[in-house]
């Protein structure tokens, strides 16, 4: 049996508050008085997608990729790991199809943002904006985030093989 053409995938990220501002989701400023305790930027929504497309594409985590312990990813620009994993995807010859991300933060406020937001992570994967959904909830003041401790988001991607390149031939 082989494999088929569809490959789904997904990543979970969450950080505590507490690092220096600002705070940025999928690349954008959303919070420029708070900012997440991470190694890199923190951007849990890059983060959480990375950590998507990597299990799609059976190639581990973004701990494996981008481990904490090496002084190269401090304050690293998470989009451009991102970016970064795309391009690794891709030399795979897989691509995504569409990308669905919920961020969970009790007074960070998405809805501002979305459209940046969104804007910015389809560019990454070279989607449309039609195929990125990003979501925002709350956890009613319940667990971590609900006590405003800190942000968390999940995604799923879907990745497919990529289209041959037509040539001559």
């Amino acid at each position: 049996m082989t494999a088929g053409p569809f490959r789904t995938g997904l990543g979970f990220d969450a950080h505590r508050f507490g690092g220096s501002p600002p705070l940025r989701l999928a690349g954008v400023v959303v919070d420029s008085g708070r900012g997440l305790i991470a190694t890199s930027d923190g951007d849990v929504a890059a983060h959480a997608v990375v950590d998507a497309m990597l299990g799609a594409a059976g190639k581990g985590d973004i701990g494996t990729h981008f481990p904490s312990s090496d002084p190269r990813w401090q304050d690293a620009d998470s989009m451009e790991m991102l970016r970064s994993v795309v391009r690794s995807v891709a030399a795979d010859g897989l691509v995504a199809s569409n990308l669905d991300i919920t961020i969970v933060a009790e007074t960070v406020r998405i809805g501002p943002h979305r459209d940046e937001m969104r804007t910015r992570l389809a560019a990454a994967l070279g989607l449309g904006r039609d195929r990125v959904s990003v979501k925002a909830t709350t956890f009613d003041g319940m667990g971590f985030t609900g006590r405003d401790e800190g942000v968390a988001a999940w995604a799923s991607v879907l990745l497919v093989e990529a289209a041959p390149s037509g040539g001559s031939g």
